[in-house]
């Protein structure tokens, strides 16, 4: 990582003078409240072992809401909480989301409304890991292609990092910020400040996070250590209640070494541009119009002497990614394929110093305007986005693809009766891909069709609200599906020109119960996908890789219940399953997690709680040998595990609160069924995988004022 770094010292000056502050003991002012929030979203007594659901069908939370595992460096390792969700996993940091077992861009994780792309052609900078989780307000998923409002192909779902509007009725100024310690050396600082008064605002927000590589189960170190730092800011204008236009700015930057690939991240920086405007309340039936514009900007450069010494390599792991020099060039100081930096094995001679820099633009655009009439709300409007990738040569930046696409959307949602609610939505985008390679056609372009309907129905004699929802959708070929693959279906010598778009029908359904006592929800869901994206790897060098289109079968779902057992005590248990299976031949789709279930018991008193969390792994033996997607493979079947972790909180008082924990307390030596394997260079044999942390102590202070 450069030498611009972010510095320790105005995230520690600013949690420091948080001590000092004249303002400190004063009550805060009215804050905005999403619309969808509830007490437990805000609620830090005690530590969230499973999302709290709004609804079985999305989910709202808190990102600065304590968490166990230890709480999260990225944006993927906090959604791995939420139950259905799991990552590909690498090492320390960086991982790649997995929904339902679906991946890639078939989740869509927005921030403010914006996306943010990487530039690896191997997710070395997965979107997730741009994010960091705990400057963000509220987390919102939305299950399945149950709503159009927010771009297409969202077949898995949609997740939304949001930051709130701060409200302040008289000249003021509040925050928050948080320090954590835990072993391996990881230290992360965050600071959260606003400061203004009715007429606008300014908000700071910083965050460093870095760990040394950590020890698994069997005290064997594995390569795993990052540095990483953020830095935003906004400016509010709030002349009235009703008007609100905000303009935001952020960088960033990091490193990560990676067990799990040939290359490290030596630069992952990041800068963003934004702007948002909402009026509110215009009319009796046109109730707001908002508009939002947005620049993301990503440069990324992995190389293999920045964090490790190539000289000791030897024989390497293999790319899972093959010619994409073909694609994308070399660098001035790469003259091998840049296929070098995936995972898996491959006899390729790697002692040489190598590095690749790429970067991605990305510019988007939204807006939409809200009618209301008596028992309907109609949500219409448009969006486009553009994006382009390039990789550096000798002779400077060359392009190598350009993405853009353009949309209208529409969600009705009808208060029918008081017991029921239908919502309904459709989506029409025009996408086009230009190629500048020179090895295939020059141009793509398709129209996207998706849509959805739902019903909600609340019994009036017992608090519960069941659901059922059909959506389709129709996603293109991402960066990933179409430059990355050595050959198309069918071994064209182009993905570029043969992959097809996906289309997925599924069905959505679940029910919630919420009583004093006893919360529970459930949301299931089967499916069926048509020409889904599937890369198969050459066993004998997989540095050859082939997408292809299948038809797939899907199903499963999540489930949680909560049962406060004693005013002290409560449970909370989840469980989350997902199934695939590859139609076209009759065997399972690859990578697709085993089944999960958590079980938490905490107690609270006064100023202190406690958490217990045991999480239960099943094994995993449906696989798709040398199947997978752009990052990872199914290389073997996988055993089941349990791990135990606990915490314990203090709140000194309503500005101060202690916590500390125990992950994986009994220092089992397991690894995720979703992993990558490890690297030659670090001594793993072929096909291993990469152990998670062993025993694991931390320790966090947050401040509130």
């Amino acid at each position: 990582m450069k030498n611009n770094r972010f510095s320790l010292s105005p995230v520690a000056t600013v949690m420091t003078l948080m001590f000092t502050l004249p303002t400190f003991a004063q009550s805060e002012g009215s804050h905005k409240t999403h619309p969808n929030n509830v007490a437990a979203i805000n609620d830090e007594s005690v530590m969230v072992v499973t999302a709290p659901a709004v609804s079985p069908l999305t989910i709202v939370t808190s990102p600065k809401t304590p968490r166990q595992p230890v709480p999260a460096s990225d944006g993927s390792d906090y959604l791995k909480t939420i139950p259905g969700f799991s990552q590909i996993r690498n090492g320390g940091t960086n991982g790649d989301p997995v929904f339902r077992g679906m991946f890639g861009s078939r989740l869509r994780i927005l921030t403010n409304g914006g996306e943010m792309l990487g530039a690896c052609p191997a997710r070395m900078d997965a979107p997730s890991s741009y994010i960091s989780p705990e400057s963000f307000d509220l987390l919102t998923l939305t299950k399945g292609p149950q709503t159009v409002l927010w771009g297409p192909g969202n077949s898995a779902g949609t997740v939304h990092f949001e930051r709130e509007r701060p409200s302040f009725d008289k000249a003021d100024i509040r925050g928050d910020a948080s320090m954590l310690a835990a072993s391996n050396h990881r230290r992360d600082e965050n600071a959260d400040i606003s400061l203004g008064n009715e007429q606008g605002y300014l908000r700071l927000i910083g965050n460093k996070s870095r760990s040394d590589d950590y020890k698994d189960g069997n005290n064997e170190r594995v390569p795993s250590k990052w540095d990483k730092w953020n830095a935003d800011m906004a400016l509010g204008w709030t002349p009235d209640n009703d008007t609100w236009l905000e303009l935001n700015a952020g960088k960033g930057d990091g490193e990560a070494r990676y067990a799990g690939r040939n290359m490290d991240g030596s630069q992952f920086k990041r800068e963003s541009l934004g702007m948002r405007f909402e009026k509110s309340n215009i009319g009796e039936v046109f109730d707001k119009f908002e508009a939002s514009t947005y620049y993301n900007y990503a440069d990324h450069i992995m190389d293999n002497f920045s964090l490790r010494a190539p000289g000791s390599m030897g024989s390497s792991m293999g790319s899972m990614h093959n010619n994409l020099s073909m694609n994308m060039g070399t660098s001035s100081s790469m003259t091998m394929s840049s296929s070098m930096h995936a995972s898996s094995n491959s006899s390729m001679h790697m002692s040489m110093p190598m590095s690749m820099q790429l970067d991605r633009r990305t510019v988007g655009s939204r807006m939409m305007g809200t009618w209301l009439w008596s028992d309907m709300k109609l949500e219409s409007g448009a969006d486009m986005q553009q994006n382009t990738h390039r990789n550096k040569k000798n002779n400077g930046w060359v392009k190598d693809a350009r993405f853009r696409n353009y949309g209208i959307f529409s969600e009705l949602t009808w208060t029918a009766t008081e017991q029921d609610k239908i919502i309904s939505g459709a989506r029409l985008d025009r996408v086009r891909v230009d190629n500048f390679t020179g090895t295939a056609l020059s141009e793509r372009d398709d129209v996207l069709h998706a849509g959805f309907a739902r019903i909600e129905h609340s019994l009036t004699d017992m608090p519960l609200m069941l659901y059922a929802g059909v959506g389709y959708t129709e996603r293109f070929p991402d960066y990933w599906e179409l430059f990355s693959p050595t050959y198309g279906p069918g071994g064209n010598v182009s993905a570029f020109d043969s992959v097809k778009a996906e289309k997925t029908t599924q069905l959505d359904i679940g029910a919630q119960y919420a009583s004093k006592r006893l919360n529970g929800w459930v949301s299931a869901y089967v499916g069926h996908v048509s020409d889904f994206i599937l890369f198969r790897y050459d066993p004998n060098n997989v540095r050859v890789s082939e997408a292809d289109n299948v038809n797939a079968r899907i199903m499963g779902g999540e489930a949680g219940v909560s049962y406060k057992l004693t005013e002290n005590w409560k449970t909370e248990t989840s469980l989350a399953y997902s199934w695939a299976e590859n139609t076209s031949n009759s065997k399972p789709l690859p990578q697709i997690p085993p089944l999960e279930a958590r079980l938490g018991l905490s107690w609270e008193k006064g100023n202190w709680s406690s958490t217990g969390l045991l999480r239960l792994i099943s094994s995993q033996h449906r696989i798709a040998e040398n199947e997978g997607n752009v990052v990872g493979k199914d290389f073997a079947a996988s055993p089941g595990f349990g791990v135990f972790s606990a915490n314990a909180a203090y709140k000194v008082n309503q500005h101060i609160k202690i916590s500390t924990g125990v992950d994986n307390l009994f220092n089992k030596d397991y690894s995720e069924h979703l992993n990558l394997a490890g690297n030659s260079s670090f001594g793993y044999s072929a096909d291993t995988s990469v152990n998670e942390p062993g025993r694991t102590f931390w320790a966090k202070v947050n401040v509130k004022f």
